[in-house]
């Protein structure tokens, strides 16, 4: 295992312009059975969210499978039956593929993008292959299959009209949206609202009890974490998302564990500053900046009306604010 990641291993890829011809179809076959799967992959992934963007993978995977046989055709044709093992990663500067496992969650917009990214790559590794061969019938299948990737865009609006109409790709991109929201926008949303407004108390009645900033700081470091990792582990562990189908319990801990710290360590921060008023001032700035950051969100994502979220967060967390400064001159 270690081998592989070896200098010795990274010097011995071949360049590019060293293949033979049949070193270049070899890998082309490779390349094309490769990214058939990987659609394939994309397709498993889809399948039970947006079966018909699913069906278009499944119709791009024919497609690849449809090159990969004409190159053994011609592979065939020309050189025989045993096709010589060249892979991707045996090729120095050659496109790579994320392997399935780090494909196989990724959001319905972004598979689309990677698999425009895809066709771009084989577009221009044909374009180089064309180049490289001397036969006549192997440069101009190559150049086919050039074209071919670089109008599998059209293939994909195409095969996108028979399975995913117009109708379809609305609901399905709703479908995405609102799983954004519940994996990543509403925890992370919950997460801001608890940092931001439960620490408010305790910093600042220490600020004003103490007039010691750097003790100030301390105490906002460590309530800010502590409720990070609280408020983290508490998402990830009371719903693993299966029947609310809010997705991922590890993402959405983590979108709520990273805000509820963020959240709290934003009027932290300022009292690093030594001089107790300008830290307290900036402070309280950064206060009404993450509320009304909040309130934001929360029409943005949520669809709250504004106003009504300005009197929720912005009204409760000044009454938070007010208790600690209190409490602390107290």
């Amino acid at each position: 295992m270690f081998l592989l990641l070896s200098p010795s291993f990274m010097s011995s890829r071949r360049s590019f312009d060293s293949l033979s011809e049949d070193e270049i179809l070899a890998l082309a076959i490779g390349a094309e059975e490769e990214d058939s799967r990987i659609y394939l992959a994309y397709a498993d992934n889809l399948r039970d969210r947006y079966p018909a963007s699913a069906k278009v993978f499944e119709d791009m995977a024919e497609v690849e499978q449809a090159h990969k046989n004409m190159l053994i055709e011609m592979f065939r044709s020309r050189f025989g039956e045993r096709i010589p093992l060249i892979r991707r990663e045996h090729v120095r500067g050659f496109y790579s593929r994320k392997p399935d496992w780090l494909v196989r969650n990724l959001p319905l917009e972004e598979v689309r993008q990677q698999a425009q990214v895809m066709e771009d790559q084989a577009y221009r590794f044909y374009t180089q292959a064309a180049k490289r061969v001397s036969d006549a019938s192997t440069r101009r299948l190559l150049g086919e299959l050039a074209l071919a990737e670089q109008g599998h865009e059209e293939i994909a609006r195409t095969l996108g009209e028979k399975h995913v109409g117009a109708e379809t790709k609305k609901e399905e991109d709703d479908t995405a949206h609102r799983q954004f929201i519940l994996t990543y926008v509403q925890p992370g949303l919950a997460g801001l609202m608890d940092g931001s407004v439960s620490t408010l108390a305790p910093i600042f009645a220490a600020a004003f009890a103490t007039q010691d900033t750097w003790s100030t700081f301390l105490i906002g470091l460590s309530a800010s974490v502590g409720a990070g990792i609280s408020m983290g582990f508490t998402e990830a562990a009371h719903d693993d998302g299966r029947i609310s189908g809010r997705g991922s319990p590890v993402k959405r801990g983590l979108a709520s564990g990273i805000m509820t710290a963020i959240g709290g360590l934003g009027h932290a921060l300022p009292y690093l500053i030594p001089h107790f008023w300008t830290a307290t001032m900036l402070a309280v700035v950064v206060v009404f900046v993450e509320l009304w950051a909040i309130a934001f969100i929360q029409n943005r994502y949520m669809e709250t009306p504004f106003m009504r979220a300005v009197m929720q967060v912005v009204l409760g967390g000044s009454l938070v604010l007010a208790a600690g400064i209190i409490i602390g001159h107290g």
